[in-house]
């Protein structure tokens, strides 16, 4: 993880420099100077960092060709209210229109 991916990850769960410090166990500080590209921690605090992130609900994503980046993953419930929205709507049929 870097420290855009920090800064990113903490958007999608939606939690604060100060709260992720506290779950963390890390100085807020620590983080700020990260997300900022001021400093870098250690490899562990990283490591800390990103697990709670990723208990939250983020997820890393490693480089593929396209970049690194950071996605929010779907809780049960939320998997399958997307499935039932995608099943709304009727029958399925060609939209091809002569």
């Amino acid at each position: 993880m870097i420290g855009s991916q920090c800064r990113a990850a903490r958007a999608l769960v939606e939690i604060t420099r100060g709260k992720l410090s506290l779950r963390s166990g890390i100085d807020e500080a620590v983080i700020r100077d990260f997300e900022h590209k001021l400093d870098k921690p250690n490899e562990k605090t990283i490591a800390v960092l990103q697990s709670v992130l990723e208990e939250l609900g983020a997820v890393f994503i490693e480089e593929n060709g396209g970049g690194i980046g950071v996605r929010r993953k779907f809780t049960g419930s939320e998997a399958k209210r997307i499935a039932r929205m995608e099943g709304e709507g009727g029958i399925v049929a060609n939209d091809r229109v002569q």
